[in-house]
């Protein structure tokens, strides 16, 4: 073959010589360098259009996830890429002469072309194994994307430290050996993604975040659930639809919520309080006591206590007409028993989980019932109807108890009130602003 090639190119120069004796060598190595363009446009058209038009056929008709993944991510295009220069790397070495400077020329941009497109098919790999992985798991507590993006980090420094040695002709071992002077510089430019791939572990171990979680972060203005996990940056998407960045590292430094643990635990916090009137409180008398004791939740409630009561006044033989001798039932107290009940025979409330109606420290505003529970699910727009209905029912039954909601008074309350101890004045006051409207 060499000998065929040599006598080929012996063939050339004669013919050449005979047309342009001074420019026979210039033109031969023209020829030849055309005839390496055609032949590898030759080859990329072979490459990208019959073999991988071919590959892409078979992985359509497997119709499988990491089929798909495959051919998204271009990983058979950069590889086509990497065998066209080393296809036009021999070539050259087979028809240039080893010392000439041409092969030279055509060496080192082909090593170079080899070294980018041999990273980006890395790039590529890693970039379907973490696709693959998160289509295969859902909950991802590793931060897969985090370490990727350490590996690709790596990899180009590494790849950009080769390409320098390849064009100053020296060992990588020499740049290698320079970069310990330049390590202060290093730690500067590459602190983040350090501080990143740290607090990514250390998330990782403790299992403190990972996608899918809803984080709520107050000061970097994140409320919302976690989309990706990368070196530098957690993405959040926040419930109004926006995108929150916060660095890896604020993580860790940093204090946030995780509502994971609610999510896994099936229960949904209700603490939510409603004010009471306080001068709607009172003992209740035996009418309302007989009234009450038609409701389902609390006859049983009412014929214990009232005995319980009755026994014990019994015992001292106090004086019932006087309201403060005693043991009396009170319809705050009634009341709580009532939410209570109600909430033990909830359809929706958990009931293995803690369950209080309680009276928190007394306001301005009233007296706080405080009810705290957790609903059986925890789906947003289901916890909120479960609570919405039972507040509606609560707010509804106040009147049986004869208590009242505490409400500040309004521009409007004062309005009536007014009309209600000055009858005479409200029309005159009409009358006058009639009067000024005329003139």
């Amino acid at each position: 073959m060499d000998g065929l090639r040599g006598k080929f190119q012996q063939f050339l120069m004669t013919w050449l010589e005979k047309f342009a004796p001074e420019q026979a060598e210039l033109a031969l190595d023209g020829i030849i360098l055309v005839w390496l363009a055609l032949f590898t446009i030759f080859v990329h058209y072979f490459l990208h259009g019959l073999v991988f038009g071919f590959v892409t056929k078979m992985l359509n008709k497997a119709k499988g996830n990491w089929q798909d993944l495959l051919l998204t991510h271009k990983l058979f295009q950069r590889i086509a890429f990497v065998i066209q220069a080393i296809v036009l790397q021999v070539q050259a070495g087979l028809w240039f002469a080893e010392d000439g400077s041409i092969l030279k020329v055509i060496t080192v941009v082909t090593d170079q072309w080899i070294l980018l497109f041999s990273l980006l098919i890395f790039f590529s790999f890693l970039d379907f194994l973490e696709k693959l992985a998160y289509s295969k798991i859902k909950e991802m507590r590793f931060p897969l994307r985090g370490v990727l993006q350490t590996a690709k980090l790596i990899s180009s420094i590494f790849v950009a430290v080769l390409a320098v040695s390849l064009l100053m002709g020296k060992s990588p071992l020499i740049l290698l050996s320079g970069l310990g002077a330049l390590s202060a510089v290093l730690m500067l430019i590459f602190k983040d993604p350090i501080l990143g791939l740290v607090a990514g572990i250390q998330l990782s171990a403790n299992e403190m975040l990972s996608v899918g979680d809803w984080l709520e972060m107050p000061k970097y203005g994140a409320d919302g659930d976690v989309i990706d996990i990368g070196l530098t940056t957690v993405k959040v998407r926040n419930w109004d639809k926006t995108i929150t960045s916060i660095p890896t590292y604020a993580l860790i430094s940093d204090s946030f919520k995780n509502w994971r643990g609610m999510s896994e635990s099936g229960g949904r916090r209700i603490k939510r309080s409603l004010l009471i009137d306080t001068s709607s409180i009172r003992f209740l008398d035996e009418a309302m006591i007989q009234r009450l004791r038609k409701a389902e939740l609390l006859g049983g409630y009412l014929e214990e206590k009232t005995k319980i009561i009755e026994q014990e006044n019994s015992k001292k033989q106090l004086d019932m007409s006087l309201t403060i001798n005693g043991r009396r039932l009170t319809n705050i107290g009634t009341f709580r028993r009532y939410l209570l009940s109600f909430l033990e025979s909830h359809p929706n409330i958990h009931q293995h989980m803690t369950l209080l109606v309680r009276q928190l420290s007394p306001t301005t505003d009233g007296l706080p019932i405080e009810i705290y529970a957790f609903t059986n699910t925890t789906k947003w727009n289901e916890y909120e109807d479960i609570q919405a209905d039972i507040f509606d029912h609560v707010f509804a039954i106040l009147t049986e108890f004869d208590l009242r909601v505490h409400e500040s008074p309004t521009g409007h309350d004062i309005r009536v009130l007014r009309a209600a101890t000055e009858p005479n004045k409200a029309p005159a006051m009409q009358s006058s602003a009639s009067a000024e409207l005329t003139e």
